[in-house]
């Protein structure tokens, strides 16, 4: 494997990685107690008395006066406002108590341990220049055209830097784990010429990968015959507009060709000149060959030429670029052939090779459960060197995804980005020991050694949900509490709130699905212990909020985990966090990016 010598963007050193990981841990540790909560037991268990100090209104202005977060840190007032050592952050909490007591510093030490200000992510604008040179990007179908506005970003963003660093290692082929319905897979195929298994544990998702992506290729194939139609349309009404006269014969017409030819001679382009009317016949196309330099393609500007639209040129850029066969009008036998069958010889090939080129486009939806342990050639028969990535990998499946590429050495890159931090398994989150289980967290070797766990409802800080919703849940609790004795059940509510009309129906269904009695249960007494809390639902609303407001800093403790893990691999050139996306569109925006030395092997 040759790989350019261009070098690459500036990476953080594993010291500096480590560091960053110890104080953003040391001050989650102190909220671990606030993040471990879970809103369910919110009034049975009396969390806001045993947790929070001051008053839920206080909070909730104290958390809209940050913004919430998106101040900068040196526009605040006091010693807090830019603070230099984490000591002052553990003041916002009490020491004997641990409640929170200073909310206006515990949203400062929020933003402060976020990964912008910690100082450890690479600038994606960094690393494609890096990666790419000088080089062009590829231009062609845009994503937005068969996928949601939020996929159609993710896609079109991580293709790119897929493609970019495949390039860069001089590999073809991408491995895409938990490739779901293969949006990225197939854009990665078709777009970039890139010979793709898309793995996912689920069978429906296969076959639905599958579908779509032949439907993907049709649609493919239909904006291709738009961009000719779109083409064919230009040429006439440029025909239309020239004053030609219809006695010129087919020798005028050779003679003039014939010029054109010796000024093109040397370009590495591929003209299929436009015919006059007289030959009933009018067709230009303008193509890019697989030259060293890429010539540009012509303007337009002399003889009779005319510029494809961008849509065309959008539509022929997809081809790889030796999908078209290069006719040189230095090596046409004008003498031979009218220039009507000409052209229509040529059009003939393009058309030929675009289709060739469209079933070449390599996509293999495949279904296998990957662990740590995974052995990728029992699945991928050909398997070659090549780079694993991920849009979206859910729960465990992210960390197996990089323990698998430092384990392999045929792996040569890898581009995750996780989501679903609730599913983490946790070493250190049951005390019943599993010595030969691999866990999804911790990974790297200082969390382990301090024995480090969040807990799942510390990782389910990010999910923000309606305070109607989080009340009616809290509310029930205490209901299926003092009337039916019941503390723990295996059986979930779900999505009830959003089905039911009323806090009565929705009592009465969730008791259904709990698989308790809801007929001695009359209405008066369900409203009874409604109207006992709804004074009470500020309170839930303000403690949501500070969960809410700690979410990133728990990501930022399992991202970091993932990359200091790597900074301990021995066989690993390059590694980061990277912001791939825009954080409005799609919350879950890192991802976590890594090269090998170039000689392992």
């Amino acid at each position: 494997m040759s790989r350019p010598s261009r070098a690459l963007p500036a990476q953080p050193a594993p010291a500096a990685a480590a560091r960053a990981l110890r104080r953003a841990a040391r001050f989650v540790r102190r909220a671990l107690p606030l993040c471990r909560a879970h809103t369910v037991e919110f009034f049975t268990r009396g969390l806001w008395q045993r947790l929070v100090a001051p008053r839920p209104d206080a909070v909730l202005e104290a958390l809209r006066a940050a913004g919430p977060l998106a101040r900068p840190l040196a526009e605040g007032s006091g010693a807090a406002a830019a603070p230099c050592d984490d000591d002052i952050f553990s003041s916002a909490f009490c020491e004997k108590s641990e409640k929170l007591i200073d909310v206006h510093l515990f949203a400062l030490a929020a933003k402060y341990y976020s990964l912008s200000n910690l100082g450890v992510c690479t600038p994606l604008e960094d690393v494609l220049e890096a990666l790419k040179g000088d080089s062009e990007g590829a231009t062609g179908i845009k994503p937005d055209e068969f996928m949601n506005n939020k996929k159609s970003h993710e896609v079109q963003v991580m293709s790119e830097l897929v493609d970019s660093i495949a390039n860069y290692c001089g590999i073809k082929q991408v491995i895409d784990i938990g490739s779901g319905k293969g949006y990225l897979s197939s854009f990665l195929s078709m777009q970039y010429n890139l010979k793709v298994y898309g793995i996912d544990s689920s069978i429906s998702n296969t076959n639905g990968a599958r579908e779509r992506n032949r439907k993907l290729k049709k649609h493919w194939r239909a904006y291709q015959s738009r961009g000719k139609e779109s083409l064919k349309s230009q040429s006439l009404e440029m025909a239309n507009d020239r004053p030609v006269e219809n006695e010129i014969n087919c020798k005028t017409i050779n003679e003039e060709l014939l010029n054109n030819a010796n000024s093109l001679q040397n370009q590495g382009q591929v003209i299929i000149q436009d015919l006059l009317p007289s030959c009933g016949f009018t067709e230009m196309a303008t193509l890019q060959t697989n030259t060293e330099t890429e010539a540009d393609l012509v303007t337009g500007t002399q003889s009779h030429e005319t510029k494809l639209s961008e849509e065309d040129l959008a539509v022929l850029n997809v081809l790889p670029v030796d999908a078209v066969e290069d006719f040189s009008l230095s090596h046409c036998n004008c003498g031979e052939l009218c220039e009507e069958e000409e052209v229509q010889r040529k059009m003939t090939s393009l058309k030929t090779k675009a289709r060739k080129s469209s079933e070449s486009n390599l996509y293999f939806p495949l279904t296998s459960c990957i662990t740590a342990e995974t052995e990728l050639n029992d699945i991928i028969t050909d398997l070659e060197d090549c780079m694993m990535v991920g849009l979206h990998t859910c729960g465990d499946l992210a960390a197996n995804t990089l323990r698998i590429f430092t384990a392999k050495p045929e792996i040569k890159a890898v581009c995750s980005v996780g989501c679903c931090y609730h599913l983490l398994s946790e070493q250190f989150e049951n005390q019943e020991e599993c010595h030969n289980q691999v866990w999804g967290f911790p990974m790297c070797q200082y969390l382990k050694d301090k024995g480090w766990c969040c807990g799942r409802n510390a990782r389910m800080s990010a999910c923000l949900l309606p305070t109607e919703s989080l009340f009616y849940r809290a509310v029930l609790q205490v209901i299926v509490e003092e009337i039916y004795g019941v503390t723990k059940s295996d059986r979930h509510v779900g999505k009830t709130f959003s089905k039911s009309s009323s806090f009565i129906d929705y009592v009465r269904r969730s008791l259904k699905k709990l698989e308790l009695d809801d007929s001695k249960l009359p209405d008066s007494c369900i409203m009874d212990y409604y109207e006992k809390y709804k004074h009470r639902m500020n309170e839930l609303e303000a403690f949501n909020m500070l969960k809410v407001v700690l979410a990133p800093c728990i990501e930022v403790l399992i991202l970091l985990d993932r990359l200091c893990y790597l900074k301990e691999q021995e066989n690993i050139a390059w590694s980061g966090l990277v912001k791939l996306f825009d954080p409005v569109k799609s919350p879950r925006c890192y991802a976590v990016i890594a090269l090998k030395n170039q000689l392992c092997s």
